[in-house]
């Protein structure tokens, strides 16, 4: 091990500071593409979060704008179901089972259109009312963010 490398270590023991962790949970950003994660063990919380870099080189981000499959239609939507929280989406119970939902499918208050893996958790997302699926937004194992629009009912 080198100077810098111990420097470094007892820098981070006089912090409190585990870099190794912060390290890893932005390898998992990158992995993810995830723009934000936060743990907590042991009563110590890490949040590591990507800086607005998409938002500071604006021609990289109107390409991206064009080719998104969420239509603009589901902005302000009133039938907008939208993500409660930051993670992957699953369309189906498991890989080769069919989808919770289709398009033109008729659901009701309560049943499960989607699940959203957040830090290893499995979370059923409900239908907040009875309505025909419009459209789904998003695709299976794609990352999304809180407040991202999954599917809209009609």
């Amino acid at each position: 091990m080198s100077d810098k490398d111990d420097k470094s270590k007892k820098d981070d023991k006089k912090t409190g500071i585990d870099a190794d962790a912060v390290r890893e949970l932005s390898a998992l950003l990158k992995e993810t593409g995830l723009s934000e994660i936060e743990i907590e063990h042991n009563g110590a919380r890490i949040r590591v979060s990507r800086g607005s870099v998409a938002a500071a080189a604006p021609s990289a981000a109107a390409p991206a704008a064009t080719a998104s499959p969420a239509p603009a239609s589901s902005a302000g939507n009133p039938g907008a179901v939208t993500s409660p929280m930051v993670g992957t989406v699953f369309t189906a119970a498991e890989p080769g089972q069919p989808p919770f939902v289709k398009i033109g499918q008729q659901i009701k208050e309560g049943d499960t259109l989607f699940i959203v893996e957040a830090m290893k958790t499995m979370n059923a997302i409900p239908s907040p009312r009875s309505g025909v699926v419009k459209e789904i937004c998003v695709e299976n194992g794609a990352p999304v963010e809180f407040g991202q629009t999954l599917l809209i009912l009609g």
